[in-house]
């Protein structure tokens, strides 16, 4: 696979990407060391969606921005990785600054007003300006996590952390559901909101866990580590399973499903570059049957273990057999109305982040509810941001999964397809679940998936001893 990271010196030289550094710097280390912290806080705090918890994202973004520059001066070479998959992003960034330039006109005459009304395209810039902040902050951070997460050292180190992060998050949702704890960590009451571990959405935990199964469950498919730790490696996914179902989250247990089905189908009909083990034909069919029998063996321990922890109606909740009585069960009419804004502003949208203000002008239910959300991602970025957005979205998630199958089919390391594998299930889950909810509106969602995408399209320098095997 072609290394994407080009360094710059101060006489403009390019660097050779295939070069690993023995050495890395202090920085460097900082920032690989602040990637995962951040999403871990992010997750604890509630998922970040505090304003005071977007604050401190800021500080500790600007923090990574900060270190990477006084690293590039001391170096005097600047490294930054060309992955392409930045440029959707950017490209959301740049609507939203248009959505804030003042061509448009206030449907309300200013001199009924006690301030100027705001002429910007977006119908509630305040909302539109968070938005593009944390699009910089997101951008950032992914730039940072391609640029530092580059070594065989560096990639395990961040991948145990999220999988050890991922079972202890599980264990927290447990242990709470089976306590009957309403309020996060017994401190922060939740009124009106379906609250699981530390978030405030229930069906964003299952997304949380959706992504972090899929690496979890690929390194034991993928025989990508030792024995010893394959045993916790159980603990974890079953963990991470059972939360996923004691949501009882429809979505979830949808993608929980995906996720399983796409991790067991890459392990069996995937090639990689790795050298053939001379295994004979009957041993490969054995193989595959083991794998086939583990996903079936691993959905049958998940739903019985439900059901021993009492948790028989949160799971016919999730299979849908019983009523819902949620908000969610309006997904139908959030969708026809989102259809309407996107016919009525089909190029720029109505503002990145708006749908909650626009709304009221289209629904024509009783009024009662205060609806935020479209309850589908992709209806909602072509809302808010119009063609050119939804654009943006779909050429992010062609380049990741071009560039990730990519990775997995081209890897000669085990362990480096069975993370790509696994991250790139991971995305799959969670973009899966966004047809049906928004759980990438979550910022801790948001960074843990980053974080895989570039688990699944990084490059990884290998030292010169290693790449001659």
């Amino acid at each position: 696979m072609k290394d994407e990271i080009i360094e710059t010196t101060t006489t403009s030289e390019w660097f050779d990407a295939t070069k690993v550094e023995e050495k890395p710097t202090r920085l460097s280390g900082v920032v690989f060391i602040l990637l995962p912290v951040i999403s871990i806080l992010l997750t604890i705090a509630y998922g970040g969606v505090d304003i005071w918890a977007v604050g401190l994202l800021s500080i500790g973004v600007g923090l990574i921005a900060i270190l990477w520059l006084i690293d590039a001066f001391l170096k005097r070479q600047f490294s930054f990785h060309t992955n392409p998959l930045q440029l959707p992003i950017v490209g959301l960034i740049l609507i939203g600054l248009i959505q804030l330039l003042p061509l448009g006109s206030s449907p309300v005459p200013g001199d009924l007003l006690s301030a100027p009304a705001s002429q910007a395209l977006s119908i509630a810039p305040y909302l539109t300006q968070i938005a593009v902040v944390l699009l910089i902050l997101y951008l950032i951070y992914f730039a940072a996590a391609l640029t530092f997460i580059n070594s065989q050292s560096r990639l395990r180190k961040i991948t145990f952390t999220l999988v050890a992060f991922g079972a202890f998050m599980a264990f927290l949702g447990v242990i709470q559901f089976l306590s009957g704890t309403e309020s996060i960590y017994g401190l922060r009451a939740t009124n009106g909101t379906s609250p699981f571990a530390s978030f405030g959405n229930k069906h964003h935990f299952a997304a949380l866990m959706e992504m972090l199964i899929g690496l979890t469950m690929s390194l034991l498919y993928g025989e990508a580590t030792k024995k010893d730790k394959r045993l916790l490696l159980i603990i974890a996914v079953v963990l991470m399973g059972i939360a996923v179902i004691l949501t009882g989250s429809r979505g979830g247990l949808l993608s929980l499903l995906g996720v399983v089905g796409f991790v067991t189908f890459f392990n069996l009909f995937s090639k990689s570059k790795q050298r053939p083990e001379g295994k004979s034909s009957a041993a490969k069919s054995s193989k595959k049957l083991i794998l086939i029998i583990s996903s079936l063996a691993f959905i049958l321990i998940l739903f019985s273990s439900v059901l021993l922890l009492g948790g028989e109606n949160v799971l016919l909740r999730g299979l849908g057999v019983t009523p819902q009585t949620d908000i969610s069960t309006g997904r139908g009419h959030f969708w026809q109305i989102a259809l309407q804004v996107i016919r009525d502003n089909p190029v720029l949208g109505t503002g990145l982040d708006t749908f909650g203000n626009i709304f009221p002008k289209y629904d024509t239910w009783n009024g009662n509810l205060r609806v935020e959300q479209v309850h589908n991602d992709y209806l909602q970025v072509f809302s808010d941001a119009g063609i050119f957005g939804f654009i943006c979205a779909i050429a992010f998630i062609f380049l990741l999964f071009r560039q990730g199958l990519k990775t997995i089919r081209q890897t000669s390391d085990r362990f480096r397809r069975g993370v790509a594998t696994g991250a790139l299930a991971g995305c799959f889950g969670i973009l899966f679940h966004s047809f049906f909810d928004f759980p990438l509106r979550t910022p801790a969602n948001a960074f843990i998936f980053l974080t895989l995408v570039v688990l699944a399209t990084g490059t990884i320098n290998y030292p010169k001893l290693y790449r001659r095997k």
